[in-house]
């Protein structure tokens, strides 16, 4: 499973926000992903991409979404398969937490999309603005997104998880989520068929005259106020850290208010 290969990239971020592996007794145990009926060609594409023997059947059952859910699944046993996805950084059991981004070379932008897939949402707002979000108890998944999309669209966010869930909530609207998705949801990707084209239609929106730019707040690191404090230099600091002058004295005047 080469992750520098854009569909097992794509496979792999899906499996780990929604796949379950399994471990059992001796050499037995499984992966499973259960989606809507809908997005079971999906599970073939997977399917298709994996070199062992796997199954894909329908179930019909009551949950507490809706009286009768239709779903497909997707299982496979190997246990050579299961412990080269272990190996990459898929844990057995509860694994909310403890999933990661890989440690090993990767196409970052397929990853994210498998992530997002699974466990975020592509689409327009109710008052009709692009966006597209993450919802994930992971550190380091959220930490990924967050510098991925910074380096791409400029647009600074800093993780927090929420009081209700204790997971953290990443969104990006407007202009930042049309770049953002444009580059995740690239023509002939593997992606979900539904959110694909949710992400197509995000290109169609444009600012309405008068609606104001409101610019990223970038958050200052214990760093850039200690390098901010040590200078003697307004100008020079600003300079260094890459910041108006002006917000170089409010940031200067907030720490030495803060310690009097």
């Amino acid at each position: 499973m080469d992750l520098k290969v854009p569909e097992y990239a794509y496979m792999f971020g899906f499996l780990q926000a929604d796949g379950h592996l399994y471990r059992g007794t001796g050499r037995k145990g499984r992966l499973t992903i259960e989606l809507c009926v809908q997005d079971i060609d999906l599970l073939y594409r997977f399917k298709h991409l994996t070199p062992y023997n796997s199954t894909i059947s329908e179930r019909r059952r009551s949950t507490n979404f809706a009286e009768r859910h239709h779903s497909a699944v997707w299982t496979l046993c190997s246990l050579e398969a299961r412990t080269e996805l272990n190996a990459l950084g898929l844990p057995y059991g509860r694994k909310a937490r403890q999933i990661a981004p890989p440690s090993v070379e990767f196409s970052q932008r397929d990853y994210l999309r498998g992530v997002i897939d699974a466990d975020g949402s592509v689409g327009h707002t109710g008052q009709g603005y692009p966006f597209v979000s993450l919802t994930t108890s992971s550190t380091a998944v959220a930490d990924c997104l967050v510098q991925y999309a910074r380096e791409l669209t400029g647009a600074e966010r800093t993780i927090k998880r929420n009081k209700r869930d204790e997971v953290y909530n990443v969104l990006y609207q407007k202009e930042a989520a049309q770049v953002l998705v444009a580059d995740l949801y690239y023509s002939g990707c593997l992606s979900l068929g539904r959110k694909q084209v949710k992400a197509d239609a995000l290109a169609r929106w444009s600012r309405p005259s008068g609606m104001r730019v409101v610019r990223s707040r970038r958050s200052w690191t214990p760093q850039e106020d200690l390098a901010l404090q040590r200078s003697g230099d307004i100008g020079a600091a600003a300079e260094e850290l890459g910041r108006t002058e002006r917000s170089c004295r409010m940031r200067l005047w907030r720490i030495r208010n803060s310690q009097s």
